[in-house]
């Protein structure tokens, strides 16, 4: 062989390795190394930090237990075989942190996103996401603005605060018979568009709203709010806002001897609300969108195979978590396509049979027929009182 012809096979090898060694374009749900395999990624966020951490956990489980077992049953799109990659980022409870989050899970180019958990950061996300095309579901941010933005990215797998404030103001006034209430919210997205559809739906029924005051997701002092709401002798207490605040708003009522009822929305049923406010959270009231854990489709199945696991009970969202995943997946395999653009018209066609309910959207993208459930701490645990809706 000449010395020329060995060159050139020396340097047509060194174009082929650089050429190997490039940045790869290829989309997230490209075929594997064997060449069959489709890798599709999933993105989820929520606060892995701080006060709410253990909700957020909570939701990275439930979102980790589906695609484990989509992984498992050996999960076909497309006539190939998926294998599905987590993506979990911590937005810290905090609108520009999720921003942030959103746009590297963008650049990550996942296939969809699972939350946020917040309402407060699930809106300033929801606009990357669209602006990207990136379907989303949300498991837990219930703020009437999420879907009210017109992005056709935006789902969610729980009733909204539309339906949940009006189930919460009506029970307030018509079952537990409070005419003079006090509201109380944190003034995130969540808290507070809560506690404007409470005001709206107790107020409709008659009851007299004695205070309305504000606070943050980060305070722990309530001192000087519940003293000014004390003279006003509400007969009930709402606040809108999550466990880290409902304790210390619980205990402090105790402490000033305030006899009012307390009630939340989803944001206070919590085990851990019980657990950190023993005898003051006794007969607190909290709602959450679904029906109970045991009455649930798939419930207890999921309740058994999630605690074995982890260890710990359910806190809050996960069971709608495992929800929002299988109600991505099964799009992708009634698209054949892993790609956005290709399932994200089959998720709006969705009729899912999930372990919390049969899911299908309205065209805002909302759960159609949402049921929310009262539930009060009776003897130290959540016990149902009723379902409305659904």
């Amino acid at each position: 062989m000449s010395v020329k012809l060995l060159s050139s096979i020396f340097l047509a090898a060194l174009a082929v390795a650089a050429f190997g060694c490039g940045k790869s374009d290829t989309p997230a749900s490209s075929t594997g190394p064997g060449g069959g395999e489709l890798l599709v990624k999933i993105g989820a966020s929520a606060p892995l930090t701080g006060p709410q951490a253990h909700i957020g956990k909570d939701n990275e489980y439930g979102t980790r237990m589906a695609i484990d077992d989509a992984n498992v049953k050996g999960t076909m799109i497309g006539g190939k075989k998926a294998r599905f990659e987590l993506l979990s980022e911590d937005d810290q409870t905090d609108p520009k942190t999720a921003t942030i989050v959103a746009q590297k899970l963008v650049d990550a180019k996942v296939n969809g996103v699972i939350g946020h958990l917040n309402s407060g950061t699930t809106i300033p996300a929801s606009k990357i996401y669209s602006d990207n095309g990136i379907p989303q579901i949300s498991p837990s941010a219930t703020a009437v603005a999420y879907t009210a933005q017109g992005f056709r990215t935006a789902f969610r797998v729980m009733a909204n605060d539309g339906q949940q404030g009006k189930v919460l103001g009506d029970y307030a006034v018509t079952k537990l018979g409070a005419k003079k209430i006090a509201v109380i919210d944190d003034r995130t997205a969540y808290g507070q568009g809560l506690a404007d559809e409470f005001v709206k739906a107790a107020q409709g029924g008659g009851a007299e709203i004695v205070a309305r005051e504000y606070t943050t997701d980060k305070a722990v002092d309530f001192a000087a709010v519940l003293t000014s709401i004390k003279g006003k002798k509400p007969e009930l207490i709402f606040f809108g806002g999550m466990d880290p605040q409902g304790v210390p708003l619980l205990k402090q009522m105790k402490a000033l001897g305030l006899g009012a009822k307390f009630m939340m929305g989803d944001g206070g049923y919590t085990p851990k609300l019980i657990e950190l406010g023993g005898e003051a959270a006794e007969g607190a009231y909290a709602s959450l969108p679904g029906v109970p854990l045991g009455q649930m489709p798939g419930g207890a199945d999921f309740k058994q195979r999630y605690e074995a696991r982890f260890k710990q009970p359910i806190q809050l969202y996960a069971p709608y978590c495992y929800d929002a995943v299988n109600v991505m997946i099964a799009a992708m395999q009634r698209a054949s396509s892993a790609e956005p653009t290709a399932y994200l018209p089959e998720l709006a066609k969705t009729n899912h049979a999930g372990v919390t309910a049969r899911i299908t959207f309205d065209e805002k993208g909302d759960l159609k027929g949402g049921a929310v459930t009262l539930y009060q701490v009776v003897k130290g645990k959540w016990q149902p009182l009723e379902t409305m809706g659904g």
